[in-house]
């Protein structure tokens, strides 16, 4: 009989406690007896030997967690590779290989299938820890589950909890945007996760402008759909004519008394940092050499891009991706992530590994993808029409 690992690692979405039950569902119905464990905060956990074990009654109550956003076994930015960065937090001691020493626990374990729920770098590593494995002659089935609000995993249509992110932004800015009421002349700049990847920015506000259609209007007391809509959308993917773009939000300011700005976070990132690096200080990154986001603040940068241009009074930048990232998966989500779970722990029994999503290279499918085809960075398709088509409603063409 084997025995199973999970670990969740990475950003927490919408898709992680849910898809720990998923897999428990489905050994539940393979093998009620499987011994399962989840290593503590990820690669960190694994890295220290500290694990708990699923327990009888979590394992005739994994109902419950569908019901919760994060983690119950919590998450960590840990790279593997990164041996440097792995000794600065005491996750191994110097000269030892963090693969190496995540092996050998694996083995100590007793081990036989691990999976991975987490984004590009999560289920990377898994890669590579399953590669370091095979080369020392040992036999371990990785089945990763692809896990990201900012839905930018190669080859993957749509990961887990994405659609939930995308709802749940919509839903805090439906709250936000009614502080266009407390003074004149407001800019409003809501600031979605996003890396690389614009999806999440363009997905949320489609997903927003959908609420609009269900509101009532009274424009004979200023509360008109012009006023609540987006009215610019920025994300990675697309140029910025900072002048173009200033002189068109100014025409809105001017009608309208309020602009509603859609800004992916990782929009505009080039710039800033190449401001910040002329300015002689150093750019803050996470241990996979990624940009610190929040420490660099988009938001801002572009409110000072703006505010003057369009002669806002008053410019409120506000950050939906703590509230987004954090829920529970909508109906939409958790029927995929009960699917990928399911399928995941079957070919894991099997003994296949790989990551299951919605395979790009076929047709879009359900399947098992090779780990070593997972990349990061993929860029969202601008050229959908359900993006272009809003860019022609808002005016930003």
């Amino acid at each position: 009989m084997p025995k199973v690992a999970i670990l969740t690692s990475g950003g927490i979405a919408p898709c992680l406690s849910a898809s720990i039950g998923g897999l428990i569902e489905k050994y539940n119905q393979l093998d009620s007896n499987i011994e399962i464990i989840g290593y503590m905060h990820g690669y960190r956990g694994l890295l220290l030997g500290k694990s708990t074990i699923f327990s009888k009654e979590v394992k005739e109550n994994y109902q419950v967690l569908y019901n919760y956003g994060g983690s119950p076994i919590g998450n960590s930015r840990v790279k593997l590779t990164n041996v440097e960065d792995c000794i600065k937090k005491e996750f191994v001691m110097e000269g030892e290989d963090p693969l190496e020493v995540a092996a050998k626990q694996l083995e100590k374990d007793n081990i036989d299938i691990l999976h991975t729920i987490g984004g590009d770098d999560t289920n990377t590593m898994a890669a590579a820890l399953a590669k370091h494995l095979q080369e020392s002659g040992k036999e371990l089935t990785v089945v990763g589950l692809p896990k990201t609000v900012d839905n930018d995993v190669i080859p993957v249509k749509q990961t887990l909890g994405a659609w939930t992110a995308a709802e749940q932004g919509a839903r805090f800015f439906q709250n936000i945007v009614n502080e266009n009421t407390t003074s004149r002349r407001q800019l409003i700049i809501h600031e979605v996760m996003g890396r690389h990847c614009g999806w999440l920015t363009a997905g949320t506000a489609l997903e927003y402008r959908k609420l609009l259609k269900d509101n009532s209007y009274l424009p004979e007391l200023f509360i008109s759909k012009e006023r609540w809509d987006v009215h610019a959308i920025y994300i990675p993917e697309i140029d910025i004519d900072f002048q173009k773009e200033s002189s068109r939000l100014r025409e809105i300011m001017n009608k309208h008394d309020c602009v509603n700005i859609f800004l992916s976070e990782g929009a505009g990132m080039d710039a800033i940092v190449r401001e910040i690096e002329s300015a002689g200080k150093e750019v803050p990154r996470d241990a996979f050499g990624h940009v610190r986001l929040d420490d660099i603040n988009p938001g801002q940068w572009f409110a000072k891009q703006f505010s003057e241009a369009l002669g806002a009074d008053k410019t409120l930048i506000q950050k939906s991706g703590y509230f987004a990232r954090s829920a529970k998966p909508g109906l939409r989500d958790l029927d995929l992530i009960k699917k990928s779970a399911f399928m995941a722990a079957e070919l894991a029994f099997q003994g296949k590994s790989g990551l299951v999503g919605l395979d790009e290279n076929n047709d879009g499918e359900l399947g098992l993808i090779d780990l070593q085809l997972i990349e990061g960075g993929k860029e969202f398709d601008t050229r959908q029409s359900w993006f272009s088509n809003m860019l022609k409603e808002i005016g930003q063409e």
